[in-house]
């Protein structure tokens, strides 16, 4: 998948390759369509969930965990996407509902930059 393409096209084609594994990928704030960062939130439905949040290092797409590396309660990163948003409207979050919590998405996982 080109790391060119556009935000909006990048979460569609994702959202259907979960889509043929039965993995629900639910768009939870959309944002600018070209250009939106792109924040994921896994739920791992046991009341935990990672954040994950896209940035490009080098031309390439890769995720830094946005909280911590270990699953963090649901309501603390429900909390830390708010702020966010608050902070920056056109981003996207993408609210990924997987008991494994697979990222779903290509590129390299980063422990931090």
């Amino acid at each position: 998948m080109s790391d060119d393409l556009p935000t909006d096209l990048l979460i569609a084609a994702q959202t259907r390759i979960a889509a043929q594994s039965s993995v629900p990928m639910i768009v939870t704030h959309k944002g600018d369509p070209t250009n939106g960062a792109l924040f994921l939130k896994i739920n791992k439905l046991d009341g935990t969930a990672y954040v994950y949040n896209q940035v490009r290092l080098d031309g390439e797409r890769v995720w830094i965990p946005a909280l911590s590396t270990k699953a963090s309660p649901e309501k603390e990163a429900d909390r830390y996407l708010a702020e966010q948003i608050a902070f920056d409207p056109d981003l996207w979050v993408v609210e990924i509902e997987d008991r494994q919590g697979r990222l779903w998405f290509t590129g390299r996982i980063l422990d931090s930059l």
